[in-house]
């Protein structure tokens, strides 16, 4: 009878010293996958920091070299039409994206005479039917709520949320659904 009272004993403090440690252990887990918010000068320091790395000095080189001025020269054009969200006149020139793109499905536009590269996020199968049906020199009303760049690109990227044609909506971005 000693024996299984033992017994009983040793599993039960085997068995309470797991519950315990197992608490713990996701305690300590909760505490880390929070990440902390960084501060403006943490912000400002960490860029600094990047800026003297060899990624920061190409694109601070690409910045200054003719194509890079072209390019933020673009982007600056339609700067307030974008952060308005109003309508641009675009005419499409190209259904294909530069070679070597990772931009997904995107065309090429231009807009008052300069060239951009119109990017969409995902698309669903009726968008996607809609946006291919497009042709070189069709003529489009372009809303936007971002302009981006990279060395990697010769043109300014637009993000199109709104693409009107002949009046009618072949494309309207969805907002997304975490508020971002």
């Amino acid at each position: 009878m000693k024996k299984v009272v033992y017994t009983l004993i040793v599993l039960l403090v085997v068995a309470s010293g797991l519950v315990l440690a197992n608490r713990e252990f996701k305690n300590k887990s909760a505490e880390i996958t929070t990440p902390k918010a960084l501060t403006a000068a943490e912000m400002n320091a960490e860029l600094r920091k990047w800026e003297a790395g060899p990624e920061g000095k190409k694109f601070k080189a690409w910045e200054a070299s003719p194509a890079g001025k072209k390019v933020l020269a673009g982007a600056a054009k339609i700067n307030k039409q974008v952060s308005d969200s109003s309508d641009m006149e675009a005419v499409v020139t190209s259904l294909s994206l530069p070679p070597g793109s990772r931009l997904g499905f995107g065309m090429m536009i231009s807009i008052n005479g300069d060239d951009y590269i119109l990017n969409f996020g995902a698309l669903s199968g009726n968008e996607y039917q809609q946006l291919s049906s497009l042709k070189v020199n069709d003529k489009l009303i372009i809303r936007s709520h971002s302009v981006s760049y990279a060395p990697k690109y010769a043109y300014p990227i637009v993000m199109g949320d709104y693409v009107e044609r002949d009046s009618k909506i072949i494309y309207k971005r969805v907002p997304r659904k975490d508020g971002c």
